[in-house]
């Protein structure tokens, strides 16, 4: 992997953690009168901000990267309604590629190695997305995108909560050929999932709040 890709993933993840021990740091300062309420408010608070959701978004060149991403968030325990993968359909674009749709839908991706991947890909659905083509859409994201009110990619992923700047963006690159993950999990796992991510080859990776 290249070392300017390193460096770009190492950031999101180094920017991420700073701002979430600055907070807690924050939150701890009181006054010594005040120290058995402010103690207890400071672990309500820290309970409240690990379960806020959030979506750590990646974009990976092609599906098998994506596929081993999926496999090892899998293996660290993220469940397959946290894993959303989105891809285009180069099958029914006309595009030249290896995969099939029967091969997403019978978990027979990458052949031994789908492991703990099939119960995520055995949810896979076909979907057609005016602008964008047919796509492939595994995991709970693939409902959402369904029933979007602002239609498509983009308006699944605002109904998640993520800027519509940036949902526009990821829609466009699906369009333009990459393959969205979209982790959406509890704030206690975010670093995990960037140190995953980065480690599968995913690039651009970012995190967002979530509904």
């Amino acid at each position: 992997m290249p070392n300017s890709m390193n460096s770009s993933n190492n950031n999101v993840l180094n920017s991420y953690t700073s701002s979430a021990n600055s907070t807690q740091t924050s939150t701890q300062q009181t006054t010594m009168p005040q120290q058995s309420q402010a103690a207890a408010s400071s672990s309500n608070v820290g309970n409240t901000q690990n379960t806020a959701p959030k979506a750590v978004v990646g974009l990976f060149s092609d599906l098998k990267l994506a596929e081993q991403s999926v496999k090892q968030l899998r293996s660290n325990g993220f469940s397959t309604e946290e894993i959303n993968i989105i891809s285009k359909d180069k099958q029914k674009s006309g595009e030249t590629t290896e995969l099939t749709d029967d091969s997403i839908m019978d978990g027979t991706m990458t052949g031994g190695a789908i492991g703990g991947v099939g119960g995520l890909l055995l949810g896979a659905g076909a979907l057609a997305i005016p602008g964008v083509g047919p796509i492939i859409a595994a995991g709970p994201i693939a409902a959402t995108i369904s029933g979007a009110i602002g239609g498509g990619i983009a308006g699944g992923l605002i109904d998640w909560g993520i800027p519509s700047e940036k949902s526009e963006a990821y829609s466009n690159q699906v369009s333009s050929g990459s393959t969205l993950a979209v982790i959406k999990t509890t704030q206690d796992k975010v670093a995990q999932a960037i140190q995953v991510l980065t480690s599968t080859g995913a690039t651009n990776i970012e995190t967002h709040n979530a509904k």
